[in-house]
């Protein structure tokens, strides 16, 4: 199968969502194991060590055991992260950002159209980096129920196989922002039924093949553009996910306040299941009150033990969301970034 990889900005139609925020519209914006997965991590997948003339197994034949994710999951500091044009593929905008911020981030994330290989080269870029990659993976090409059905497993088991054979860490989040209507997977063209069952089929194929090195993000969007829209009927179950990725973006017609941007959201979620929040992705429209936006999110996350840290979008789209857009805004985010609690050695959590 030949796969064609996308570049990013062709993969963003979600900042029309933003567009239409900014024109008025009051818009924001693991490796769980089975037990049949624990069982297939515990033997370590891979097979048997291979013996020397003696019959016992020589150190160097020994199958490299699984990345285990799972000091990743709750670390006790919070993630720095970071999605920027052209990264990881090229570095450079990390850097960048890294120095304006005065932090190296250790979350990149990145995004995947359906039919993209698993793109080993950029989750080892971020990953010498001293990052973890963070991927949006976005059917696209596909349909939920097609997917539910089994039409596309050849694709899934190339990918988790891919996954494995690189043994890294990597946060997957499969159809983000699915209780929107936005995307081909969201509320006008997919129900939460359809949603659940794709979701958990992909997590079963992966904990098939052994795949455990992915963290399971299952990331909606903030719940204030779509208030009817219950969050619960989308939730595949505590054994399938590992962090719940809320996204929400401050901007000047919408919420002014962690709080008001994130906490009706998070209470909801929090009647069904009590997995650590990270902000999967966020950032502050370019404005006079995006320096103060900036230490919102920033103290947010800090006060909340169940946040363990965000995604910034550090992109010049529809505004300006770099953290550069104005002196005092890369002033503030530098300020607040030096907070301990914020980045971390992610080869040593």
């Amino acid at each position: 199968m030949t796969f064609s990889v996308r570049p990013v900005r062709a993969l963003r139609p979600v900042r029309a969502l933003a567009a239409v925020l900014l024109a008025g519209a009051l818009l924001a914006g693991c490796s769980t194991f089975s037990e049949e997965g624990r069982e297939q991590y515990e033997r370590g997948q891979g097979g048997q060590p291979s013996a020397d003339a003696t019959g016992e197994a020589t150190e160097s034949a020994k199958p490299e055991p699984p990345y285990d994710v799972r000091p990743l999951l709750e670390p006790e500091k919070d993630y720095l992260g970071v999605a920027a044009d052209g990264a990881p593929a090229k570095m450079k905008t990390i850097e960048d950002f890294a120095e304006k911020a005065g932090k190296k981030p250790n979350l990149i994330e990145f995004y995947s159209a359906w039919g993209d290989q698993y793109e080993q080269k950029l989750v080892q870029n971020s990953w010498d980096y001293g990052a973890v990659s963070f991927i949006a993976w976005e059917p696209f090409e596909t349909s939920l129920k097609d997917i539910a059905a089994g039409k596309e497993d050849a694709y899934i088991r190339e990918y988790a196989r891919s996954v494995k054979e690189l043994n890294l860490p990597v946060a997957i989040s499969w159809a983000h922002e699915m209780n929107g209507f936005w995307y081909p997977w969201g509320t006008k063209k997919a129900t939460a039924a359809q949603f659940t069952s794709a979701y958990k089929h992909i997590h079963d194929i992966f904990d098939d093949e052994g795949a455990t090195q992915v963290i399971w993000v299952w990331s909606p969007n903030v719940t204030h553009p779509m208030p009817k829209v219950k969050l619960e009927p989308y939730w595949p179950g505590d054994e399938y996910v590992d962090w719940v990725g809320v996204v929400g973006y401050y901007a000047d017609t919408g919420p002014s306040t962690y709080q008001a941007l994130y906490g009706p959201t998070m209470s909801q979620i929090r009647t069904f299941t009590k997995k650590p929040f990270i902000i999967a992705e966020t950032a502050a429209q370019a404005g006079e009150r995006k320096p103060a936006d900036i230490k919102d999110l920033f103290q947010g996350t800090a006060k909340r033990e169940d946040v363990i840290g965000f995604v910034w979008f550090n992109f010049d789209k529809e505004t300006d969301w770099r953290i550069n857009s104005g002196p005092l805004s890369q002033k503030t985010f530098r300020e607040q970034a030096e907070n301990p609690s914020f980045g971390f050695d992610v080869t040593k959590p």
